[in-house]
């Protein structure tokens, strides 16, 4: 009698066990986004639609590109309000934001899109002078102390396969960066202690193809290339989708 009680109380043991994992497994329903400099947070509007019609509850931050520690405080602000496990995704400089960021105990996994994927000690200036980018845009403030890209350039560097009228407003409504936020240092990568996904840009002028690839690999990350510009969470956001959906059922795992 004792050994069949044992037997059924391992029995439910495990029946608990498979359903918590089972839970685990469908609990990351939350997205955090974070968008890249020179830009906001509208042009993933796409995305946001696709994983939010397929149940998944999307956040875009909108930081305000100052500096590499505002910009984690604002994103760890956003992660605060989250109920539940979320994948924090980065493009561009944003991949700076979440690589600190992504300590948070919100974090489940981290999606790098077309971004900078720092250790511990780089800095946005520092891997971009190491691989240059094909597009030369990049232009001071004349106070020194912002970034932003030549208008003249913004279509052929930042999205060249978006409509030509599309990329002109970009370029008019870009949002300068804070020369500090490039130049900051990388504290230990959130990468090292959590999975991690990223989305290579095969005809990006901004971050070049390879740099991305080099990161990616260095981090773990499982890598998806798409032929796109570095906006190609704006010209290819099915596909970009997908990847974030992937890592939101892989986390869970």
């Amino acid at each position: 009698m004792m050994q069949r009680r044992h037997l059924a109380s391992l029995a439910l043991a495990v029946a608990a066990g498979a359903m918590a994992t089972t839970a685990r497994a469908a609990a990351v329903r939350n997205i955090v986004i974070v968008h890249g400099a020179l830009a906001d947070g509208s042009g993933w509007r796409r995305v946001a639609d696709i994983l939010g019609a397929r149940g998944l509850n999307v956040t875009v931050v909108q930081q305000p590109i100052t500096s590499l520690a505002e910009d984690v405080a604002a994103t760890r602000r956003v992660l605060d309000l989250q109920q539940g496990p979320t994948i924090l995704v980065g493009h561009s400089y944003g991949g700076m934001v979440i690589t600190e960021a992504g300590h948070h105990e919100a974090v489940a996994g981290l999606v790098y899109v077309a971004a900078f994927q720092p250790d511990r000690g780089e800095s946005l200036i520092g891997l971009a002078s190491g691989t240059p980018p094909a597009g030369q845009g990049i232009r001071e403030t004349r106070d020194g102390q912002y970034f932003y890209l030549d208008p003249a350039a913004f279509h052929a560097d930042f999205a060249a396969d978006l409509p030509r009228a599309e990329t002109d407003f970009l370029a008019r409504s870009q949002v300068f960066a804070a020369k500090a936020a490039f130049t900051s240092a990388a504290g230990e990568p959130a990468w090292r202690s959590k999975r991690s996904w990223a989305v290579v840009a095969t005809e990006d002028r901004s971050i070049n193809p390879e740099l991305e690839r080099r990161m990616a690999r260095r981090a773990g990350s499982t890598v998806t290339e798409i032929a796109a510009s570095h906006a190609v969470f704006a010209s290819q956001p099915e596909k970009v989708a997908a990847v974030v959906e992937a890592a939101a059922q892989g986390a869970g795992r």
